[in-house]
């Protein structure tokens, strides 16, 4: 097993694929077909692409905030990719690639950061429950819906996120400590990004590493490179298929870095140096794969080139779509949550509308 050989107590990190595209644990590579090798390379790609100009569109104020995912995208994609389809994503909100790879489509995702909760409402055959903003009450859902699978007999794993700042929320110790007791099919997934918006990972907590938490509650946990998509996918398909056993949940710490703001209202140059930026840069997981999708002859500078302008029109094609449909109905803020507006909000209706009405005039 991954997280007996990789013990996150001597901080032993697994790492398949490094910072320059090369295997260094060949005995760990995951047997994945080049078709899957290429859909995760593109997915992470378009999440990239979509994030860049999610930024863009929000500084031209055509979005409202928006979370930066750049540079996370192995940790996202990684893990999507080893799920399977019956299987349920629960995430926060700092998961764009991962939810692109499970079935949301772009126009979804951008509809939810444009201000229309319809952006939460997916399809019908995908698993994946609304953006959750209120951090760590996710994992409490995920424990929920992973041992109503096993009351049921339904065969289904939940794989959830968390971020590094969100450990030290009560509701990670609640939700680990339930999973573990009720031995749910759960896979816990930290994404380590260093910071919780301006605070550092070194005034989070004083342990070695974030996957050392696990053992406070007898299961597995083991820190991976979060920039390798193959290490992020080996230890996710082991967690998964050791859940679905019946052998109860994992703790996954996938250390990576947010190359970017922590939304577009922050400002990470007043708390970190340039050169930490530069240095984590060099270990951007688009470049690694690239090059090792490149190295196995399954990929090309020129598809990689025609790729990034397909990606880019349909990007842009995808958020005018937004843009034309996102707007609804003023009434529509008022009455969303009860099948009769009550008194109150009936008044409230009317006066917003009167003064929207007022400042059009």
């Amino acid at each position: 097993m991954l997280t007996k050989k990789y013990d996150p107590l001597k901080r032993k990190k697994l790492t398949i694929l490094d910072e320059t595209g090369s295997i260094v644990e060949k005995t760990l590579e995951p047997e994945l077909s080049k078709d899957k090798l290429l859909e995760m390379y593109k997915v992470m790609l378009l999440g990239r692409i979509a994030d860049i100009k999610g930024v863009q569109f929000q500084r031209q104020g055509r979005m409202l905030t928006y979370v930066i995912n750049k540079g996370q995208e192995a940790a996202q994609v990684g893990v999507a990719a080893a799920m399977e389809k019956r299987d349920w994503l629960v995430p926060g909100f700092r998961e764009f690639s991962a939810l692109l790879y499970r079935g949301a489509t772009l126009e979804q995702s951008y509809l939810y950061w444009y201000g229309n909760e319809l952006g939460s409402k997916f399809n019908d055959d995908v698993k994946i429950l609304p953006v959750n903003i209120t951090i760590g009450a996710q994992l409490n859902h995920a424990v929920g819906i992973g041992m109503a699978s096993d009351i049921l007999g339904k065969d289904e794993v939940v794989v959830t996120y968390i971020g590094d700042g969100g450990t030290s929320e009560g509701e990670f110790h609640e939700a680990l400590n339930f999973a573990a007791v009720f031995n749910a099919p759960v896979v816990f997934i930290i994404q380590n990004n260093h910071y919780a918006i301006s605070f550092p990972r070194s005034k989070q907590t004083k342990t070695l590493t974030l996957a050392q938490k696990a053992i406070a509650y007898g299961i597995p946990g083991i820190q991976v490179d979060g920039n390798d998509p193959l290490a992020v996918y080996a230890a996710t398909k082991e967690a998964i298929e050791r859940a679905r056993k019946g052998d109860g949940p994992t703790l996954i710490e996938a250390e990576t870095y947010r190359l970017g703001a922590h939304t577009t209202s922050d400002d990470p140059t007043i708390y970190r140096e340039d050169k930490e930026v530069e240095a984590w840069s060099k270990k951007d997981p688009l470049i690694r794969f690239k090059t090792y999708l490149t190295s196995k002859g399954y990929w090309s500078d020129k598809e990689d080139e025609k790729l990034n302008e397909e990606l880019a029109d349909y990007v842009t094609e995808s958020f005018k779509k937004v843009e034309k449909t996102g707007l609804i109905p003023l009434e529509d803020i008022f009455k969303y949550h009860f099948a009769e507006m009550p008194p109150h909000l009936v008044e409230q209706y009317e006066e917003y509308k009167a003064y929207l009405q007022e400042v059009k005039e």
